[in-house]
């Protein structure tokens, strides 16, 4: 059974930086898309940024110059770096993967973490 455990979330004043993990386990497939993903009080979830096995990243014009999504395939873990964080920022961030091939910026994940709560005060 696939699980996802992210870990690194917190709080941070506005400006600051954060860096989540999100470590598989109980596999030894790499997955073929990753992503992170947030959900705010009263919001829907939305995508944040994904990447591929390939490498191929994507981001929330949001995010755009502020977020980098990468991974450690030798370690199975995903990261998002979080940088020039703002209070809109706020949000439960969850790690998830999918091991079908196709579009990875997609909602229809197969797998998710618990999530990690991120807070971002003025």
């Amino acid at each position: 059974q696939v699980q996802l455990v992210e870990s690194g979330g917190g709080s941070v004043q506005a400006a600051g930086s954060l860096r989540l993990s999100c470590a598989a386990s109980g596999t030894a497939y790499i997955a073929y898309c990753m992503g992170w993903f947030r959900q705010a009080p009263g919001k829907e979830r939305e995508g944040v940024a994904t990447i591929a096995r390939s490498g191929s990243t994507t981001y929330a014009d949001s995010v755009k110059g502020r977020f980098t999504i990468s991974r450690d395939t030798a370690k199975n873990t995903l990261y998002l770096q979080m940088n020039s964080l703002k209070p809109e920022d706020t949000a439960v961030y969850y790690c998830a993967a999918d091991w079908r091939v196709g579009s990875c910026y997609r909602p229809d994940y197969g797998y998710w973490g618990q999530g990690t709560q991120v807070t971002v005060s003025s």
